[in-house]
């Protein structure tokens, strides 16, 4: 089993943090959706923004290490790609480092905008470096705005991996499911 990426597949680190975000950015957004829903007498008014706050400081460090790991790993070939597929397929990548970026920066200054650290679940705290009372609305709208915009963009992205699996029956769904196939593995070792 590989740990780096090769020409021929993702390996085991790129591959956890893909699928791992990807569980995560859809459970965050079902919890955002549902806890904004939740009145004061409700028994998670509490506990659930503080455990969004806290997944979101995770993967607002998650999301740092992934783009270190993936700037410093080959890219597997996109051979199989069009052209157009490929710029596409750039676009939506990077599209997604940058909306992720923002929407977790929205969310920190949204928690922070007070002056108050985030405690991410009490094992430390995350500083507030921008005090400025009244910020949380604007960046609460924008965070809004992104947490949807993520989602669509995660929509369009799973539907053209399916796409290319099922319909041009290319390799890019079975690379980041399983890696590079295991005779590319062993012809890389003789």
């Amino acid at each position: 089993m590989l740990i780096r990426d090769t020409s021929e597949g993702y390996g085991l680190i790129s591959r956890l943090f893909h699928w791992l975000m990807a569980v995560v950015i859809v459970a965050m957004f079902i919890l955002g959706v549902w806890m904004v829903g939740l009145d004061y007498y409700s028994p998670y008014y509490n506990s659930a923004p503080d455990i969004h706050r806290s997944v979101g400081m995770i993967l607002l460090f998650a999301l740092i290490l992934r783009w270190l790991w993936r700037i410093g790993n080959p890219k597997p070939t996109d051979e199989d790609l069009s052209p157009l597929e490929r710029k596409a397929s750039w676009g939506v990548h990077w599209g997604f480092y940058v909306l992720l970026f923002a929407l977790l920066v929205s969310g920190y200054l949204i928690s922070t905008a007070d002056g108050d650290p985030i405690s991410v679940f009490g094992w430390f705290d995350v500083p507030s470096v921008v005090q400025a009372r009244g910020l949380e609305t604007p960046a609460g709208k924008i965070h809004r705005i992104l947490a949807y915009a993520t989602i669509a963009l995660a929509v369009v992205h799973s539907l053209a991996a399916l796409k290319h699996h099922f319909f041009d029956k290319s390799t890019v769904l079975t690379r980041m499911w399983s890696g590079p196939n295991q005779s590319s593995e062993k012809d890389r070792h003789e």
